[in-house]
């Protein structure tokens, strides 16, 4: 366990130190308040220093917004788009290193002792765990606890469903339901009593599973929030059917169905929300399709849910997949395709907007070859 220590009232105080992105601990910490600015705030920051708040909760939100807007400043982007994306990429991780700086207390309830503070106990109880002591956090991650806290409550319309899947904090939500609907309208196996859905995350693509006539299936993940997360989904929308087990990305044994929406970006997540999105080396797409033809029955087969943004982003070829697809002994008997219908795809001021007005989400049934 990492503890950080400050000066507050000429005493020295130490709590533990919690970051969710794997951050290391400031080497030293200064008190900040009201009265900090945020050009003084972002000289500490860029230097290394903790800066703990100490004043009104809300004005602690103002000069986080002030301290972005001074640190995201960037130059024009390449023309090349994979040079342009990694640099876009890097300044993000600076900017997330340089506002991260900025921390608040959680006292032993897990509560705030600040002005206005909100009641963050129940969200940082579902999001960290017990409390076990005061512990620093970056305010950039506290808020992201309050934000999945809502979500988690409220959850996310699913139109294949009809009903609502609830995200806990760090797994990924189905905001972008096309690839839920590509598994809704392909045509099922001849045989399709089990299934496996790698990767399962809230569990949204095992209740459709189940929804579509599937007896048996098995949601696997490697993220232990992940598998509380899908039981908690499958639970309440009673489907007894579905065993989620892990962590691990397949199961023992073999399957009619086998579908896998692996994250869809080759990078390094800088987060746990992150690895929902980027897979660093595509290291699952690989065991997915590397291990696949093990765990088909006869006549079963694999669904790869894939978007085609990584190659308008220049980051993967369409070769490259194939040649994967192809070395696995595999065979794609047929492909699906739909178009993104999310905000990003249509916002002509993302810096890759062309990109993703390009982007094509496809379901790739494979065979073995």
């Amino acid at each position: 366990m990492s503890t950080v220590s400050w000066t507050e009232d000429h005493t020295v105080r130490t709590a533990r130190w919690h970051s969710e992105n794997g951050a290391s601990p400031p080497d030293s910490i200064v008190l900040v308040n009201d009265a900090t600015t945020a050009d003084a705030a972002c000289r500490l920051a860029r230097a290394g220093t903790g800066l703990l708040w100490r004043g009104d909760f809300h004005n602690a939100r103002q000069l986080l917004r002030a301290m972005g807007r001074r640190v995201e400043r960037q130059g024009p982007l390449d023309d090349d788009p994979a040079e342009a994306f990694l640099r876009y990429r890097a300044s993000r991780r600076r900017r997330a290193q340089v506002l991260g700086k900025l921390l608040v207390l959680l006292e032993d309830d897990h509560s705030l002792a600040l002005r206005r503070a909100p009641d963050v106990r129940r969200a940082c109880t579902e999001a960290y765990g017990a409390p076990q002591g005061s512990t620093v956090v970056a305010l950039t991650g506290l808020l992201g606890v309050l934000g999945a806290a809502q979500w988690r409550e409220k959850g996310v319309y699913v139109p294949a469903l009809d009903n609502r899947i609830h995200a806990h904090y760090g797994v990924f939500s189905p905001v972008r339901c096309e690839y839920v609907d590509l598994v809704a309208a392909a045509p099922l196996p001849a045989r399709a009593d089990i299934a496996f859905d790698l990767g399962t995350g809230t569990g949204v693509l095992a209740a459709l599973l189940a929804r579509r006539g599937c007896s048996r299936i098995t949601a696997t993940d490697n993220s232990l929030r992940a598998l509380a997360c899908a039981r908690a989904n499958l639970d309440r929308l009673g489907l007894s059917s579905v065993d989620v087990h892990g962590p691990a990305l397949f199961p023992d044994g073999e399957a009619d169905l086998i579908v896998c929406n692996p994250p869809w970006l080759p990078g390094t997540p800088t987060s746990a929300l992150e690895s929902g999105v980027y897979d660093e080396n595509s290291s699952m797409l690989h065991d997915f399709l590397s291990g696949l033809r093990a765990h088909l029955r006869p006549g079963g087969e694999g669904w790869l849910i894939l978007s085609d943004l990584p190659e308008h982003l220049g980051l993967r070829t369409r070769s490259e997949l194939l040649d994967r697809i192809t070395t696995a002994r595999l065979h794609i008997t047929a492909r699906l395709d739909t178009r993104p219908t999310h905000t990003r795809a249509n916002n002509p001021n993302s810096p890759f907007s062309t990109a993703r007005a390009a982007e094509t989400t496809s379901l790739y049934r494979l065979v073995s070859r």
